[in-house]
């Protein structure tokens, strides 16, 4: 990871290659302290004693699995283990909601942070976030691989994620359980999130569309790990085993 710099980098490769048009104020790749400070001055949350930044997330206090969605699509779908865990979205919805969010971005100040997953170099995949929300766009800078400035100038992302968290789906004209929807699209390689400012579904999107893409490349099963420091070391620690026996990933039809 690079060493916080003074000024931060945009990609050559602007947010207009998106769809995302008349925006009111582009900010890229922030740092900690920058984001820190755009959190405070709009009100998104508090500072704590020692420096945690904290927010309120209700009435989503943890994910919503019923409100996970794949849009089934010719490339991905006879891949995919549909069902309760895997619930399928229709093309022309996820066109739908997908233009509404970009309509909703207008006018509006937006933090894009271009970032990493996957530790192993030769299976490097290229997330952008693209956020309404300050503390998820700090959120992401902590939770993801921070690329270099000189590979940030030339980043082109493997993957986008659209994050608008104060954006109400309707279920009447975008066909969604409820006003939150996590809705995955292999096919334009891009993932929608709405409704809810529960931060670990960005985190989780992105572990799914590994998930599935992955074992196809040979890249084995992802997993999630945190380091643990004792008195002399520091080792890693898993917590995969309970992910992935709680949902099966996308790519396994045939898991028990």
């Amino acid at each position: 990871m690079s060493a916080e710099p003074h000024a931060t980098v945009q990609s050559t490769y602007g947010l207009e290659h998106h769809g995302l048009r008349n925006v009111r104020r582009e900010l890229w790749n922030l740092y900690p302290a920058q984001l820190y400070e755009h959190a405070l001055r709009r009100n998104e949350g508090i500072l704590a004693r020692q420096g945690p930044f904290v927010a309120v997330t209700a009435p989503y206090t943890g994910r919503s699995p019923n409100d996970r969605f794949l849009v089934r699509e010719p490339s991905s779908e006879a891949d995919i283990w549909w069902g309760e865990v895997n619930r399928p979205f229709e093309p022309a919805d996820f066109d739908r909601l997908h233009s509404d969010v970009l309509a909703y971005f207008q006018n509006r100040e937006l933090f894009v942070q271009d970032v990493y997953a996957c530790a192993d170099p030769d299976y490097r995949f290229r997330v952008r976030v693209v956020s309404e929300s300050a503390w998820h766009s700090l959120f992401v800078h902590n939770m993801f691989l921070v690329p270099s400035p000189e590979e940030r100038r030339e980043f082109v992302p493997d993957w986008l994620v659209l994050h608008a968290p104060h954006f109400v789906a309707t279920p009447e004209r975008h066909n969604t359980r409820s006003q939150v929807a996590v809705v995955i699209n292999f096919a334009q390689r891009t993932t929608v999130i709405v409704g809810t400012c529960y931060a670990g579904e960005i985190k989780k999107s992105v572990f799914s569309v590994l998930n599935y893409l992955l074992p196809a490349q040979g890249g084995g099963c992802p997993c999630t790990v945190r380091p643990t420091w004792g008195p002399t070391a520091m080792w890693p620690s898993s917590s995969a085993s309970r992910a992935r026996a709680r949902r099966p990933s996308p790519a396994t039809p045939t898991a028990p």
